[in-house]
């Protein structure tokens, strides 16, 4: 069962890098790390679960702020090194990734050698994490 885990490329502390996607948009909305456990979790779910490294334990995407990321699919690259999640997420419309309360996790831009903000706060993170 665990085979195709297997065939991931682990970097040297047990973790691979995940880009999350938005299924309607393409929008890439944020990137994480997952360990084994996380990645046959996020299988088994049909739900993002990820790696926090800050904290050293599993992270179930939403479990704090409501903000589930529903999997459609799993895909991985041609070096077996970077897994890209395609997702749906919930939990606000539009949907909130970032702990910013952000739709995307990459809203600053470099234009002219400043980085600008390009995206607004959704919801206080303050509230999000009451």
């Amino acid at each position: 069962m665990s085979s195709w885990l297997d065939e991931v490329k682990w970097d040297d502390k047990g973790l691979v890098p995940v880009i999350a996607q938005e299924q309607g948009t393409g929008d890439v909305l944020m990137f994480a790390w997952m360990n084994r456990e996380a990645l046959a979790l996020t299988a088994e779910r049909s739900q993002a679960v990820y790696w926090s490294r800050s904290r050293s334990k599993l992270w179930h995407k939403g479990e704090e702020s409501g903000h589930f990321q529903q999997v459609h699919s799993i895909r991985m690259d041609c070096d077996n090194d970077v897994v890209l999640l395609t997702i749906t997420q919930l939990g606000h419309e539009p949907g909130i990734a970032c702990h910013t309360g952000r739709h995307s996790c990459f809203f600053q831009k470099l234009e002219n050698g400043v980085w600008s903000t390009t995206e607004p706060v959704l919801k206080d993170p303050h509230k999000i994490y009451e």
